[in-house]
């Protein structure tokens, strides 16, 4: 039989999509669709026999790669269905219509054949993975013989020109793939480089994959068992393990493991990991997940983002599905509803998981909070659908006990009278416990929580009660504790009408500086502090926002003054007779609140002569 030649045919709906897509970004991805495509042509000829037994394969499924440096050539090797000429034609020669996926809808149109679909497992959809191999091949051969048949065929093309086809020999069914490598591609005849390569996109091919040695047996260099791909009860807690190590680059013990496979409208499989330690780089803003991504078995990426929110960007592991539509190159999901499906799933499952952690083991939580708690409470800000189930998970620091608790916790314990969540907002705890605004609470034995974390700010106003009781910033509004019924008695004993001139006269001392002057109900120990008022932002919130913008200038405040304290009732004596000290006295009691709240006097020249003023009366 002659050589004959033909023009390539086009689907060319499809052929612009390549051409829009760019097809592939990296080279190395040939290799990736090569082996996918071997996979399909062994999952093919197993299914077939089922049907015929004579098309049973006689030795072991295998892909065997063969690398020629010498002579710049890469040879892949399966003994899988094969093709014949009408199937190279069809397959090899109209770009972008893919066998597999014809393969796949026809037995969809079977009936009887239908039920063993997911049982397949085929990788290839679009058919342009073949096509891949032109990227680092400027000749690619193509002998085959189909399984059933007795005729081999040889498929040539430079990949521009066309190609041609022509009878060939093959002793047994599979096809050969021989890559003549360009020169700038030599590296992929080099066995260290495909070894690394199968171990990043094949390694859990179900079929071995093996490259040809010179004087010995061929090598199998992936691990063919997916892990993720047996059952749970299988699966020892060392070999967990030792997944994690391995898919994690860490030597830690896992914290958590959700290992499930979710059926139905969408299937895939997961085996995630929680991390016991802290990455170095967990609160780096670029960040990503590091979840791998696999379809049927064939790494695409580690960075599908969108398969977990950020706030569970600790989590490592698999997702491995037969679901996703990727475009040509399987290098960007398309299917983004089905990818919102995946991650609904994969949230409350690990929101389950850490619900029965807590349950399970209350100290070991708390362990695991203190390295990822302030990475799980971005959820309550971002994650709008699953907030409310976040918060249950969230531990806050509480000044009564000294240690994180639970909101459930806190609003447990709530004495008669008290029908909110008081907090107070700081940049630290040291800051936060010599606090003014805690003077009050602690008179009353009322416990307050400590919130530090930058997102704290955020979440609140999007998340503002919590089984009915609402939060409130100690720092901000007006806090009457009196209707709080607690052994500790109110113990004031000054009387706001005796005050009522030098509050005028700090007023006027401190003008546009303060919002207000009032007497505070809660003050116990310092002589004023400073608090929002209710419509303003809070302190730390301000705070925030000057150290991104410096010119920022935030609400007046409410001046609180204890009219119990020394200073203030000295202050009240001498109203009518020291009008100068009484302006210097008030003006260094809003600098020593904004020290108190961790700013800096407004001018710290006028601080300082204030203070020495005043220090030399004091001699």
């Amino acid at each position: 039989m002659t050589s004959q030649t033909h023009n390539f045919e086009a689907d060319t709906g499809k052929i612009l999509d390549i051409v829009i897509n760019s097809l592939y970004s990296q080279k190395e991805i040939f290799l990736r669709e090569l082996i996918s495509n071997a996979s399909d042509a062994l999952n093919k000829r197993k299914y077939e026999s089922n049907l015929d037994k004579n098309l049973i394969n006689s030795g072991e499924s295998e892909i065997i790669l063969k690398p020629d440096t010498k002579n710049k050539t890469l040879t892949i090797t399966d003994n899988g269905i094969g093709l014949n000429k009408e199937d190279m034609i069809e397959a090899l020669g109209t770009i972008a219509r893919s066998g597999t996926k014809a393969f796949l809808e026809s037995l969809q149109d079977n009936k009887d054949k239908s039920k063993n679909k997911n049982e397949m497992n085929l990788i290839g959809q679009f058919g342009v993975g073949f096509y891949s191999a032109f990227m680092v091949a400027d000749q690619v051969e193509v002998i085959s013989l189909k399984a059933g048949t007795q005729q081999a065929f040889k498929w040539e093309s430079d990949g521009s020109t066309g190609f041609s086809i022509s009878e060939d020999n093959r002793d047994e069914a599979g096809t050969t793939i021989i890559l003549h490598l360009k020169k700038a591609d030599k590296e992929y005849s080099d066995e260290t480089r495909l070894t690394h390569l199968v171990k990043k996109y094949s390694n859990h091919v179900s079929y071995p994959i093996k490259i040809a040695k010179k004087d010995t047996d061929a090598e199998t260099i992936n691990a063919v068992e997916a892990l993720w791909t047996k059952s749970p009860k299988d699966i020892s807690e060392e070999d967990y393990k030792s997944f994690y190590n391995l898919i994690g680059s860490t030597f830690d013990e896992p914290y958590l493991t959700a290992h499930n496979k979710t059926e139905g409208t969408i299937e895939f499989t997961n085996l995630l990991f929680a991390p016991s330690t802290q990455p170095f780089d967990l609160f780096d803003p670029e960040r990503k997940s590091k979840i791998q991504l696999y379809i049927n078995r064939v790494f695409i990426t580690d960075e599908a983002d969108d398969l977990v929110p950020k706030w569970l960007r600790f989590l490592k592991g698999v997702v491995d599905t037969p679901i996703l539509d990727l475009n040509v190159s399987r290098e960007m999901l398309q299917q983004k509803p089905a990818v919102i499906k995946i991650k609904k799933v994969i949230v409350k499952k690990i929101i389950s998981e850490l619900a029965k952690k807590i349950k399970k083991d209350e100290t070991g939580y708390d362990a695991f909070w203190n390295n990822f708690g302030r990475v799980i409470k971005e959820g309550l800000y971002e994650d709008h659908e699953n907030k409310e189930k976040i918060l249950p998970l969230c531990r806050f620091y509480s000044l009564a006990d000294d240690k994180n608790i639970s909101l459930s916790t806190y609003v447990d314990r709530m004495p008669e009278g008290q029908n909110e969540i008081y907090y107070l907002s700081a940049e630290n705890l040291d800051e936060a416990k010599v606090s003014p605004h805690l003077e009050g609470f602690k008179a009353k034995n009322l416990d307050v929580l400590i919130l530090t974390d930058p997102i704290d700010d955020f979440w609140i106003p999007q998340l503002p009660e919590y089984n009915g009781k609402k939060f409130a910033s100690i720092s901000r509004g007006k806090v009457n504790l009196d209707d709080i019924k607690t052994k500790k008695k109110n113990t004031k004993k000054g009387k706001d009408k005796d005050f009522k001139e030098l509050i005028e006269k700090i007023k006027e001392s401190l003008g546009e500086k303060v919002a207000d002057v009032i007497i505070s109900k809660s003050l116990t120990e310092s002589p004023a502090r400073l608090v929002a008022d209710d419509n303003a932002m809070d302190i730390q919130m301000e705070k925030m926002m000057m150290m991104q913008n410096p010119d920022f200038k935030g609400s007046p405040r409410v001046m609180e003054i204890n009219i119990d304290h020394g200073l203030i009732k000295s202050m009240n004596g001498k109203v009518s007779t020291s009008a100068n000290l009484l302006d210097d006295l008030s003006l260094l009691l809003f600098d020593q609140s904004r020290i108190l709240e961790g700013k800096t006097p407004e001018s710290l020249n006028d601080f300082n002569q204030r203070l020495t003023r005043v220090m030399q009366l004091s001699i």
